[in-house]
């Protein structure tokens, strides 16, 4: 005989509740599975997934914002040994990485190769002056004097006298980043000169389709393992990726490496906060002090100290000397104003402020893509000039000095187009699964319960009155 009976009802729907229940606590592990694996097979870098869009174009700006030093009190510094005051202007800025990458190519052993090519345009409306503002800066001919052999520095006092030369020249905002004749190298010198119509690699980075965790990691640059500016094994490692993306699935307590070759070198990052990108959850990560610590803070760091003598035997810190990778020009990298570096560097230098704010480099990554889709690069280009009793110039300067010419600020962000893109095909359909996931959850376990004490209450109410 067949159960119609309200007790019946109400236990079919306890059991009802139950099944409902059971199946969204199988849809968590399932749920997580099929994201997990959707995910991975996106983040492989070949054509037709979304990692592959992501690398391959170039639509998302790329700026790059200078400041300039400009030296208030040059002659003070010649003729007294004065400590140099700077004061910065800018920012001036330029649109950079707008091409491209060039001679893609996918290889067999699942890497693809790739350069990228560098350009650089002005843009007037994100800055405060034209290029042809001048300021006054380091004589870059000059400044290098202290690493020439002593048996030159007579003849290149002379040349430096005969061309009307000092240690410190006007310059324009242009002619100081990309390049000027300079009368006494008779060659075209500058920050970034040269840069237009170059490139930086070639670039073989592991595709992921073998390996997920691999994805992006660098296995070679100019075709080589490891570098050879800094003539030691740990050093010269080239790790992690290029910074613009990351495995996915990010371990917030595991640091991410990234090799840059602005600084000839491979740092790494750790997390620092999670932040609303856009409407988008992302980790930030930033430098730790230990990157640019001296030796004797990080001994990890004393195979990067080059040169003894200009800095106070490796006690300096928050300056990378990076004269092996600049062709022996005393080049110093810093952060901004000396962030996280030694006292010393801005009590000889004045006008400096350093702003952990302002002047700190980070990435945004998205954890669950390890896309990174927020940045900042904050980096510093400073120049070491120093005594030298032969040179005219040089002879009332009294110690070596770390002179900053320029900072810049490169950073992307994701535009409001493409994150609406990346919340409706990834973040919607995640939330969406786990709203379906909790709901039948929530509800069967209601379900479940309002259904099996109505059904107590109904054959208690049936005793009774049997009684």
């Amino acid at each position: 005989m067949g159960c119609f009976s309200i007790k019946c009802g109400l236990l079919a729907g306890s059991v009802f509740g139950a099944v409902i229940a059971i199946l969204g606590g199988i849809l968590i592990p399932v749920g997580d599975m099929i994201i997990e694996r959707t995910v991975k097979k996106e983040a492989v870098i070949e054509p037709g997934t979304t990692a592959y869009d992501n690398w391959a174009s170039s639509e998302i700006a790329v700026y790059r914002q200078f400041w300039l030093f400009d030296v208030k009190n040059p002659q003070q510094v010649v003729q007294e040994g004065a400590f140099p005051e700077v004061q910065e202007k800018g920012p001036y800025t330029y649109k950079t990485r707008y091409l491209p990458k060039a001679n893609v190519t996918f290889n067999p052993n699942n890497t693809a190769s790739f350069v990228l090519p560098m350009g650089a345009i002005f843009e007037p409306s994100m800055s405060v002056g034209p290029e042809e503002d001048t300021v006054t800066t380091l004589n870059l001919a000059v400044a290098g004097i202290h690493i020439f052999p002593s048996q030159w520095v007579v003849s290149y006092d002379m040349v430096i006298n005969s061309t009307n030369s000092s240690l410190f020249q006007h310059r324009t905002v242009k002619e100081l980043l990309w390049g000027y004749n300079d009368p006494i190298l008779k060659d075209t010198i500058g920050l970034f000169s040269p840069y237009n119509g170059t490139s930086d690699g070639p670039y073989n980075i592991f595709t992921g389709k073998d390996d997920i965790s691999k994805v992006s990691i660098i296995d070679r640059w100019r075709g080589e393992t490891k570098l050879s500016f800094w003539n030691d094994t740990y050093c010269d490692m080239i790790n992690g990726t290029d910074g613009s993306s990351f495995a996915p699935f990010v371990d917030k307590d595991v640091p991410l490496y990234f090799f840059s070759s602005d600084i000839c070198r491979s740092v790494s990052a750790s997390y620092e906060a999670t932040m609303n990108l856009k409407g988008i959850e992302v980790y930030r990560y930033s430098l730790l002090p230990s990157t640019l610590a001296s030796p004797v803070d990080n001994p990890d760091n004393k195979c990067f100290c080059r040169n003894y003598e200009t800095t106070k035997n490796c006690t300096l810190a928050g300056a990378l000397d990076i004269s092996s990778c600049s062709d022996g020009r005393p080049v110093f990298i810093s952060l901004p104003h000396f962030l996280q570096g030694s006292e010393y560097l801005r009590e000889v230098v004045l006008g400096l402020h350093p702003d952990e704010e302002h002047h700190k480099t980070f990435l945004d990554v998205e954890p669950i893509t390890g896309f990174t889709l927020n940045f900042a690069k904050r980096i510093q280009a400073n120049m070491m000039y120093g005594p030298a009793k032969d040179i005219t110039v040089l002879n009332k300067v009294k110690d070596y000095t770390l002179l900053p010419l320029a900072w810049l600020n490169e950073t992307a962000t994701l535009d409001d187009k493409t994150a609406d893109m990346f919340k409706r095909e990834l973040i919607s359909r995640i939330d969406m699964l786990e709203i379906v996931q909790q709901v039948l959850l929530i509800a069967g376990v209601i379900i479940f319960f309002v259904c099996l004490i109505a059904f107590f209450c109904v054959r208690r109410k049936s005793k009774t009155n049997l009684g």
